[in-house]
């Protein structure tokens, strides 16, 4: 079992460069939140030269379209979305200084090639872990499109946010390691 690795937002490239993929982390710092809409609001500004609502320059953006907060909480169930829904503006955001995304389920070769060539990684958070993932989070602001509701950007400060690392910059992928493991030859 690998040690839990500590890492704080925002990231840097040698930061980057000491995961591997099945490396566990706990994140400490600021991470953004965004999905679907949000990211194609993204993509509009980014091809209209317009400014972004925050500098993405070693960000970390968590897939993640969260309940209402509870009286007394900063936010509700915060679990993963689907990853792959986001993989047509991945790369663009790595290339503009995104250091790291987190959602469930495996990415596309475009955007693997991205996080080699960007020097970036690829989180995973458990699927059905929402209740315990929101426990880290210790503030929530909306912070750009809050007409999308669940989906606005939101800034999080969080502690010890729990993920694993699924994609590396040397090309390392734990879901691939491990249907090679189980592979019946």
């Amino acid at each position: 079992m690998n040690e839990v690795k500590r890492i704080t937002t925002p990231l840097s490239e040698e930061a980057v460069a000491q995961l591997r993929a099945g490396d566990n982390v706990l994140i400490n710092g600021t991470i953004y939140t965004g999905r679907d809409a949000a990211h194609k609001k993204l993509s509009e500004l980014i091809s209209a030269g317009s400014p972004l609502p925050f500098d993405l320059r070693g960000q970390v953006i968590f897939y993640v379209g969260p309940t209402p907060a509870r009286p007394g909480n900063p936010i509700g169930s915060a679990g993963p979305t689907t990853s792959y829904r986001m993989d047509a503006y991945a790369p663009k955001l790595h290339e503009l200084g995104v250091k790291a995304t987190i959602g469930k389920g495996s990415r596309s070769a475009p955007v693997k090639e991205a996080l080699k060539r960007h020097k970036a990684v690829y989180l995973a958070v458990t699927g059905g872990a929402a209740a315990l993932v929101s426990k880290s989070i210790r503030q929530a602001e909306v912070v750009a499109y809050p007409e999308l509701g669940p989906e606005a950007i939101r800034k999080l400060q969080v502690v010890d946010f729990p993920a694993q690392v699924i994609n590396d910059i040397y090309g390392g992928d734990i879901y691939e390691e491990g249907r090679r493991k189980y592979e019946v030859k």
